[in-house]
């Protein structure tokens, strides 16, 4: 699987409204617009994950908790070797990793916040089972990191937050008397079923892609993959809203692409380091 297959399958957000602040994603070489400092966004992640350290109850199973470590540092080491191998700029190199496991049976749930800082919930080890699946969602919300989506969503918030209000100007504020008479936020109802919420589908779909590349990468069997969406599946039975509402793809429409991708990315990213 190319780039080129990966971008006809999610498509492709051009940004060449703001040429200086243009860039692309690692790997995929999808564009992506940046106008918004990376490093204050990891300052202000590593306050907030030292808020949610104290915060949150921190899980005391030490077991799963060191098996989250070492999937990390794997994945840490493939990316540095990957990038240094093709000689390339690492994404990686101002973060400073960390991982926590928060004791939440209720909550199926990982994130990896900008310069590392990743969180996994009790919750969601019934649908990893295994080391591999813990792999595969720990390589997905890596991905996002390595991607610097959460960058690219803040830029985008900026640029439609200031494209809306021109657009009320020059509608004489007839959008704010909307919102006023309705009491909805239109605008905001409208971007996120239009704009906003394909763009966040384009990053999903991104870091499933860089998350099967990662976990392959450090030695994980990214069939795998497949078999945790499955059963997130089956776990989230009747609860998915419609894609068109949702800022994730589909079960049915992700299990698709990562079958899809699956025998390319084998092929042509094997293991770097041997799990």
């Amino acid at each position: 699987m190319n780039r080129r297959k990966f971008l006809s399958y999610v498509g492709c957000s051009c940004c060449g409204i703001i040429l200086p602040s243009c860039t692309t994603a690692p790997i995929t070489d999808r564009k992506q617009l940046k106008i918004i400092p990376e490093a204050k966004l990891n300052a202000q992640a590593a306050e907030i994950y030292e808020k949610i350290k104290k915060k949150e109850k921190m899980s005391d199973d030490l077991k799963t908790l060191d098996l989250i470590k070492s999937i990390g540092k794997k994945m840490e080491n493939s990316i540095d070797e990957y990038f240094s191998k093709n000689q390339i700029e690492n994404p990686t190199n101002n973060f400073n990793w960390e991982y926590i496991l928060i004791d939440n049976k209720k909550t199926r749930n990982a994130w990896c916040m900008p310069g590392g800082k990743i969180a996994v919930y009790t919750g969601i080890l019934d649908a990893t089972k295994n080391t591999n699946g813990l792999a595969a969602v720990m390589g997905h919300e890596i991905a996002h990191a390595v991607a610097k989506h959460s960058v690219e969503r803040a830029s985008r918030s900026v640029l439609l937050n200031t494209g809306t209000q021109l657009v009320d100007i020059f509608s004489g504020g007839k959008l704010s008397k909307v919102n006023r008479v309705t009491g909805m936020n239109t605008v905001g109802l409208l971007s996120q079923i239009g704009l906003m919420n394909p763009f966040t589908r384009t990053q999903e779909s991104e870091a499933d892609y860089l998350g099967m590349i990662f976990s392959s990468l450090s030695g994980y069997d990214i069939r795998e993959t497949v078999k945790l969406w499955e059963r997130m599946k089956e776990l989230n039975k009747g609860k998915e809203p419609p894609e068109f509402m949702s800022t994730h793809p589909s079960s049915d429409n992700r299990i698709k692409n990562l079958n899809n991708w699956m025998n390319g990315i084998i092929l042509d990213y094997p293991p770097i380091i041997s799990s």
